[in-house]
């Protein structure tokens, strides 16, 4: 019975001494780094995507048939308005102007001769020779013979046109693209086919959309697009490649239609491209930037997730206590925007709150100049400050 009875009292002694050392555990002071909350103004950035267009993409095509005789186009060339690209077979044309002309110099003889008819005749009716019938015939005549010349001259602006249009010109400045046709290659007005596109892309356009619901914000904030668009800040281009365009751009224009199908309003914006780095039909990324003023900054270190809610840690009193929060995130990675939860002046954990319990003590947490175990059964019954 008394190895029994010692036996009990080791034990009990081991326990009490283990429970005193919990006790003591979960009461200790530990140091973490903190940061006082206030607020700051942040610009963030948004990305659209967007589609590259030249400032004009023009499809050149003939006005007239026949057989191209001259190729003065080399594919990917810079060219200017007014520049020939192909000679159609000038030969018909040529003919055809000389027959106009003839036309002309016909209708014009019979001008004249109705005129002098004319003249003749109202010499006569003042004698009382001829009726006034008579007269009046010649008169018509006269305004027939008008007619035709006029007629004749119209065809022979005509053929000249026709003529000037078998040297099709490019109608920019621009770099021409591909093109199927060469010499003794049959062409007409109608083919549904260009005979080659030229590209103005001195200045590059790109198209992106806003949803409905984003434009319908700004419109409030700033009560008309003519008012959102003054407000828009210059914007940038993130290319392909993953660069950034070294050109800021400027958005323009902004479509008063929304989509159907996506619901969403087309923008533009135009970039400076004198140094022929974008092409027409490229894809990139329209980076808008947009003020937040005011906004409380946290680290993402400073958070933790529990079932697709995010927590804080605030620190009150020396203790941590877990905070739900909203956030924003800010597309650097590291950092979010506290919409609701904490204020400015609160006292947060920067780092490791997802190692930290709550209640835990912060032995450097502001006002508090040195570490307090709270251990009531190891000193008496009150808190012994080290």
């Amino acid at each position: 019975m008394k190895l029994k009875g010692i036996i009990t009292v080791f034990l009990c002694s081991i326990l009490a001494i283990s429970c005193s050392q919990n006790k003591t555990s979960t009461n200790e002071s530990s140091e973490y780094p903190l940061m006082t909350l206030k607020r700051e103004d942040r610009q963030l950035t948004e990305q659209y995507a967007a589609v590259i267009r030249g400032r004009q993409d023009v499809e050149v095509r003939p006005q007239v048939s026949g057989t191209i005789t001259q190729v003065r186009v080399e594919e990917g060339a810079k060219v200017k308005r007014g520049q020939i690209l192909f000679i159609i077979d000038q030969v018909p044309y040529k003919a055809a102007v000389e027959v106009a002309k003839a036309a002309v110099a016909t209708a014009e003889a019979a001008e004249e001769t109705a005129r002098q008819t004319l003249e003749g005749k109202q010499m006569l009716y003042a004698d009382k020779v001829i009726s006034d019938f008579e007269l009046r015939t010649a008169q018509n005549e006269y305004k027939s013979a008008q007619a035709a010349t006029m007629q004749a001259r119209a065809e022979l602006v005509n053929a000249r046109n026709d003529l000037s249009y078998t040297e099709v010109k490019s109608p920019v400045d621009g770099v021409a693209g591909m093109t199927d046709f060469r010499i003794g290659a049959l062409v007409s007005a109608t083919m549904t086919e260009p005979l080659i596109s030229v590209s103005d892309n001195s200045r590059m356009l790109a198209y992106f959309s806003l949803t409905e619901k984003q434009v319908l914000s700004l419109t409030k904030q700033y009560g008309s697009l003519e008012e959102v668009l003054k407000s828009f800040p210059e914007v940038s281009l993130k290319l392909n490649d993953g660069s950034v365009y070294e050109h800021k751009g400027k958005i323009d224009v902004i479509s008063g239609i929304i989509d159907k199908t996506t619901g969403t309003v087309s923008l533009r914006a135009i970039f400076d491209n004198s140094d022929g780095r974008l092409m027409s039909g490229g894809q990139a990324n329209i980076i808008l930037p947009y003020d937040r003023p005011g906004s409380i900054v946290i680290p993402q270190e400073a958070t933790y997730e529990i079932q697709n809610r995010i927590f804080a840690y605030r620190v009150i009193d020396g203790v941590a206590k877990s905070t739900s929060i909203e956030v924003f995130p800010i597309n650097n990675g590291k950092e979010y925007i506290v919409e609701s939860g904490l204020e400015e002046g609160d006292v947060i954990v920067s780092e490791g709150a997802g190692l930290l319990k709550d209640g835990t003590k912060i032995a450097n947490a502001p006002g508090t100049t040195s570490a307090t175990i709270q251990n009531p059964e190891a000193n008496g019954g009150a808190a012994a400050t080290l």
